[in-house]
């Protein structure tokens, strides 16, 4: 055995690990973490799990492949060149994969796999290796206790095979937050139903175990054996008899409970015969079992031919796969009705070998041995199969010929779509916004394909972000040494690497997508390209670059994230709706009484401490230097500012720049363990001094009645180690914004804070509390403002002319920097809170990922949503002309879940219709005037072709015309050219760049009704 590189394997390091911490958790991470996995076949498949495996951070990854490299394998397996062709695949591939993960060792085996070898692993994937190898790789496996995963790709076909034994342990099936609710009731009933809180769904399942916490009364209930729910509606559910419990009074949160299950799975030789699948597509819900028969039917093929399979469209070779699945058939007790024709096209696909399909089943295999080594999440029992072939293009009949290998990178794509559809491919013209993750892939996948290799081919990518550790787990084309640099470039240079072809191909920029950019990527460059790829993070962008593909009638293939979950939609002029036309529901916020006084939830209090972080340290450091820089800051930036508002804006200036300003970290520790007093114990005094734990409201029911929970003040503990972590991080954070030195001496910040004289804390009468959302009262008490106060306020503050040159220093928040104190002031914050209220806490980990609004995300769900969309990219570029163009119905949405695992596709939706004078049309259309008009030529124009009255024009908010124009400026603007028209009301000249002016107008028919029709766009400039 020869190792590539070796490592000491570290503790887990989140800075790597991030956002994939998010998706399998901490417990997850150490067992992949001490997990070897031996990948057994070096083409692009077994290459693709490699990777996606090593990102993920198992022990160590051994490598088998006793082949030797070949130009057919440069289709799809990305780390191999020209110059490795007749070398091991293995060794040239193994430092290559290797540089991927510091932290993962990759070795290669050069001897034969003995059963003592296998049995080392904690799972053994086979991929490019015959069907007998696969068999005895799978006995061994079996016996030995290994988990086995058998893979393979023929063209637009492929499977994945699951054997994790007899006796599987999963740990969590679905990997979901655990479900929670507030119990509103409880009945002492053979049936023990309980009864959530109003417009709170439980969201529980029939079979689903529960616990309780805070019951009152029925106390049994309180951390008991868990109880299994039958679901009687949506706010309901029985836990069974309660009759012997005590009586409930009040209170009380259920808690679900996960527990692990046992999986038994048959063994590779058995499941052949009896075969479960698992089905990836239901429209296709016949296939899975002839393509089994079809595989089984070309291994034998490769059996009797030496090794070799069909040769593409060859109409002999593919008679013989049929005889040969129909006797198979035959043979076996499960039998299907076999599609010739289906048949066929897999055997003329057999050689073929593409990178979405290699991408899909990567990114799906690489999961399934996470699921292995973690017991996270369900694994595939046993079989399951997909196939895209409706990505051959429209009126596809291959030939021989056509499909015959070049000796090209190439072929195995070839293979599949033919020589002449390869060209189409190579000439292809993309914008790609967003060099990520998922754009890392996009162009991994696009350099196998030969997106843009050829002479008129080119690709376009923007991103503006630099390279950050923690990119490293997902965005494999980048490397530690790429820390810093600039995404797009170090992609497009990476890319090129792994093909040639594409010098001088990519043209790379760092531009923010928007209104501010059109001058780059404007009406001449969006006709330099052919279709549009998102890569992005945010919807806004989406969104935006969405509506420039409706303007300039350009596809749009648009896809996302979120851990193991994941989706693709692919957006086609005129055929489908746009991305913008359905939008997600927002999500929820929490009203703002509930974050001040009434949290109920871990959630609450991160929000809260979030704020108070913004509240401390930026937003005050930010308003002092608006104050010493502006002039007359009073009168010109707060002018017309709500006087409650004014009033604690400029208290707050006065406090940071006299009042509370510190001159040693000593200060700051005072001000910390004051500010501790004030939170934690002043306010909840407060409130319970206005609303005692008794109290109740206008209806005779009890005030803290859930969803409010009855707070305790806190006094200051230096015993306490969340106590400590509080007055730590607020000193140095205060420390930070006046540019003092801080200090992580824990006992002489606690010795400090421990000397700091505390007044008494006498509650005050007469101070409103917000108890509703729609209440108006201000907390502070202030229900009108003394116009004196805010006078001698403004007295008060300090001559900004002394502090010439003084700025303080706003913290702004940053999350993934460990060493800042952000993070640990909010956790500290939070869980302070959460301790007032009787909230269970949340640890670092998990407040970072609420209080960064964190994504989670994993390499395997990019990569294989990545595939997904490359293979609606060969539908678009194949889509055809005239009657043979494609249908609707050929394009695929996806939705898929890893973690279940799912996979769910539908046909995109249609764009909304709507007819002006027995026309039809939707957002993609416009009147499209190819000539520089006047105004009045086109009123003309609608009156004379559409019968329509045109009642007002503009372009953006520019009012161009309207019948309240006065009748000279409007005679006046009709005799001027768009073109002159438009600046002369803007007075701003049109930008050079700008070739078609688009313009907004209403009309009237002749019953004087008003009409829609879609925009106009007027062409000034060639």
């Amino acid at each position: 055995m020869s190792s590539s590189k070796s490592h000491k394997k570290l503790e887990i390091d989140e800075s790597l690990y991030s956002r994939q911490l998010y998706v399998l958790g901490v417990d997850a991470m150490k067992k992949m973490s001490s997990s070897n996995v031996l990948v057994v076949g070096l083409k692009g498949l077994g290459c693709e799990i490699a990777k996606n495996i090593i990102l993920a951070g198992v022990k160590s990854v051994t490598l088998y492949d006793p082949e030797k490299v070949a130009i057919a394998d440069l289709s799809s397996q990305f780390f191999l060149h020209e110059d490795d062709i007749g070398k091991s695949r293995a060794e040239v591939s193994a430092p290559r994969l290797a540089e991927l993960n510091q932290y993962v060792p990759v070795s290669v085996i050069d001897s034969e796999l003995t059963p003592e070898v296998i049995s080392a692993f904690k799972c053994v994937v086979a991929t490019d290796i015959s069907q007998q190898k696969k068999l005895e790789l799978s006995e061994v496996a079996h016996k030995s206790g290994s988990c086995f995963i058998s893979a393979e790709i023929r063209g637009l076909f492929g499977y994945t095979f699951n054997d994790f034994g007899d006796k599987f342990i999963v740990e969590d099936p679905t990997g979901e937050d655990p479900l929670s609710g507030m119990v509103a009731n409880i009945e002492q009933s053979a049936e023990g139903i309980v009864t959530c809180l109003d417009e709170t769904r439980h969201g529980l399942e029939d079979g689903q175990l529960v616990t309780f916490i805070e019951v009152q009364g029925m106390a049994e209930l309180n951390a008991c054996e868990p109880r299994k729910v039958k679901v009687l509606g949506p706010y309901t559910f029985s836990i069974g008899d309660t009759t012997s419990l005590s009586p409930y009074r009040r209170g009380g949160l259920f808690q679900q409970v996960k527990t692990p299950i046992s999986l038994s799975f048959a063994p590779f030789a058995q499941a052949l015969e009896n075969p479960e699948f698992l089905i990836s597509d239901f429209a296709k819900f016949d296939r899975p079992a002839q393509l089994h028969v079809g595989f089984q039917a070309l291994h034998a093929f490769s059996s009797a031919h030496d090794g070799k399979y069909p040769r593409p469209g060859n109409n002999e070779d593919a008679a013989e796969v049929l005889r040969l699945a129909n006797e198979i058939n035959d043979k076996w007790s499960q039998k299907t009705e076999l599609d010739a024709e289906l048949l066929k096209k897999l055997s003329y696909q057999a050689t073929g070998d593409i990178s979405p399909m290699v991408a899909v089943f990567g990114g799906l295999v690489a999961q399934e041995v996470l699921k292995a080594c973690t017991g996270k999440f369900t694994p595939i029992r046993n079989f399951l199969y997909f196939d895209a072939l409706e990505c051959l293009p429209i009126g596809f009949e291959p030939s021989e010929e056509d499909l015959a290998p070049t000796g090209s990178r190439y072929d195995g794509q070839i293979a599949v779509f033919g020589r002449k559809f390869q060209q189409q491919i190579a000439n292809y013209r993309e914008f790609l916004v967003g060099s990520g993750a998922i754009g890392c892939e996009r162009l991994k996948n696009w350099a196998m394909m030969g997106i843009a290799s050829g002479p008129n081919g080119v690709i376009h990518i923007t991103d503006m972000d630099t390279i950050e550790k923690s990119n490293l787990n997902r965005q494999f084309l980048f490397r530690p040494s790429d820390v810093g640099k600039l995404k797009s470039d170090t992609a497009a240079a990476a890319v090129v690497k792994m093909n040639p072809d594409l010098q001088g191909k990519i043209i790379t920029h760092q531009d923010r997508v928007g209104a501010e950019t059109e001058c780059i990527y404007n009406d001449g460059f969006f006709e330099g390209i052919d279709a549009v790829t998102n890569a992005l993070d945010n919807v806004d962008a989406r969104r935006y670059m969405d509506s420039r593909c409706v303007y300039h009638h350009k596809p749009l293939l648009e896809s996302g994230t979120l851990g193991t979950k994941g989706n693709t939609q692919v957006v086609v002029p005129f055929l489908t709706e746009s991305y913008s036309a359905s939008r997600d529901p927002p999500e929820k916020s929490i009203p703002m009484c509930t974050l001040k006084n009434f949290p109920n939830a871990i959630e609450h209090t991160i929000q809260w401490a979030r704020d108070l972080f913004a509240g401390f340290f930026v937003q005050p450091a930010e308003n002092v230097n608006a104050y010493l820089s502006t002039p007359d800051y009073v009168n010109t930036s707060m002018g017309q500012t709500n006087e409650n508002v004014k009033i604690e804006t400029l208290t707050t200036i006065r406090d940071y720049l006299v009042t509370d300003k510190p001159l040693t970290f000593e200060d700051c520790i005072v001000w910390a363990r004051k500010n501790f007093e004030n939170i934690y114990n002043n306010t909840i005094q407060q409130l319970l001094f206005n609303f005692p734990e008794d109290s109740t409201t206008s209806s005779g029911q009890l005030f803290w009645s859930p969803p409010k929970r009855a707070p305790a003040a806190i006094a200051f503990d230096p015993s306490n180690d969340l106590h400590v972590d509080f007055i730590v991080a607020a000193a140095n954070l205060h420390a930070f914004n006046y540019g003092l030195k801080g200090s992580r001496d824990r006992e002489h910040i606690r010795d400090a804070a421990i000397a700091v004289s505390i007044p008494k804390f006498e509650p005050k009468s007469g101070v409103k509390i917000q108890v509703n959302e729609n209440d108006n009262a201000a907390e502070s008490g202030n229900n009108g403002t003394d116009p004196s106060q805010l006078e001698a306020l403004e007295a008060s503050l300090p001559n900004p002319a002394s502090y010439a040159g003084v700025r303080l220093i706003p913290a702004d928040f940053e999350k993934d920097d460990d060493t800042n104190f952000h993070i640990d002031f909010i956790t500290a914050a939070s869980n302070l809170r959460a301790s007032n209220y009787g909230i269970t806490a949340a640890d670092r980990f998990r407040t970072k990922q609420i209080a960064g609004k964190i994504i989670p995300a994993i390499a395997t769900t990019t990569s294989l949503v990545t595939g997904l969309i490359c293979l609606e990219l060969y539908k678009i570029i194949g889509s055809g002309l005239g009657d043979n163009k494609r249908k609707i119905d050929d394009y695929k949405n996806g939705f898929i879940n890893l973690a279940l695992p799912f996979f769910g596709f539908s046909e995109p939706i249609e764009p909304a219709k709507y007819k002006y004078n027995g026309i039809e049309a939707s957002e993609w259309d416009a009147i499209m005037i190819d000539r520089d008009v006047t105004l009045q030529e086109l009123i003309d124009y609608f009156t004379n072709e559409h019968k329509l009255e045109l009642s007002m024009v503009s372009s953006g908010v520019t009012l161009l015309y309207s019948p309240f124009l006065n009748r000279a400026k409007a005679e006046a603007r009709k005799s001027m050219k768009i073109s002159q028209l438009l600046p002369e009301v803007t007075k701003k000249d049109i930008e050079p760049y700008v070739k078609w002016i688009a313009l907004s107008v209403c009309c009237c028919d002749a019953d004087d009704e008003d009409v829609d029709v879609p925009d106009v766009r007027i062409k000034i400039r060639n």
